[in-house]
């Protein structure tokens, strides 16, 4: 008797949409502006990081800054157990450290419906910061579901 097994189907990778080295140059570009527009302030600039997607990121944006920034971190959750958003975000982990009269930066890899960022917003302007200003390294206006200025 014999038995005949077929081999694993073997996943090729996917093509990059945007290559490695596009992205490595947008991140350069994003730092430099931003540090041009916070070239003045008289604290580090603080940079939120909405965890985990953006974590890459804003650590290769914080290298090609020029100015003094230090990071804080957001976690928050709106696509609940699949790959589009439940409408609903929920916030894990909000910023620690004071940001009254501070110049914040939030940070987001990619912002799909803008539900997340926008509650994210909300609750860090209650926190009373001197300027809050949105980076992202993609932006899909397309699936958006609430205005967000980038």
């Amino acid at each position: 008797m014999s038995v005949e097994t077929k081999a694993p189907a073997v996943n090729k990778p996917a093509r990059a949409m945007i290559s490695a080295e596009r992205i490595r140059r947008r991140v350069r570009e994003l730092g430099k502006q931003i540090s041009e527009v916070y070239a003045d302030i008289d604290t580090p600039l603080v940079m939120v990081v909405i965890l985990k997607g953006a974590t890459v990121f804003a650590a290769d944006l914080l290298r090609s800054l020029t100015i003094p920034a230090e990071l804080e971190f957001v976690s928050a959750a709106s696509y609940g157990s699949g790959t589009s958003s439940s409408g609903h975000v929920r916030l894990a982990h909000m910023v620690e450290g004071p940001l009254v009269g501070r110049h914040v930066l939030l940070v987001e890899d990619i912002i799909d419906s803008g539900r997340t960022v926008d509650v994210i917003v909300k609750r860090l302007r209650r926190m009373g910061p001197a300027s809050l200003r949105i980076a992202a390294l993609l932006d899909r206006p397309a699936r958006r579901e609430v205005e967000v200025k980038i």
